[in-house]
């Protein structure tokens, strides 16, 4: 559910979720938990990706690992030169894995980070799995 706050209008609740620069748009989940921040302005397409992203982190903390992988895939998928593209594919081999306890996930999550995102620090993250 989207809520507009104003910072002058509302500054406890900025102080309450420490935002020190607007926008910022949270990703929360049912017990006002943050699971993923976007801070300034993006263009439309990271935009996007960075709110898939947050869903995609949400449905992971809530186990619902099935749909995080879907989610996130999506995300690597939809929008492959936005930022949130490394974390999303990191984040999808991680969903796979703890759905199905196989590790071949990450592994193939690792490979793909390297070759379409080989200089991002979710690549480096996932060399451990590659091995």
């Amino acid at each position: 559910m989207p809520i507009k706050v104003h910072i002058k209008e509302q500054k406890p609740v900025f102080d309450r979720f420490n935002a020190h620069w607007t926008p910022t748009q949270l990703v929360l989940d049912s017990d006002g938990v943050e699971r993923h921040r976007i801070e300034g302005f993006l263009p439309a397409e990271d935009f996007l990706a960075q709110l898939n992203l947050g869903v995609g982190k949400l449905q992971f903390q809530k186990e619902e690992y099935a749909k995080a992988e879907e989610t996130l895939h999506t995300v690597a998928e939809s929008f492959p030169k936005a930022g949130a593209g490394p974390e999303a594919c990191y984040w999808e081999g991680v969903a796979a894995y703890k759905k199905s306890n196989d590790a071949k996930y990450l592994a193939m999550a690792a490979k793909a980070l390297k070759r379409r995102y080989p200089r991002s620090e979710w690549a480096r993250k996932a060399t451990v799995w590659s091995h």
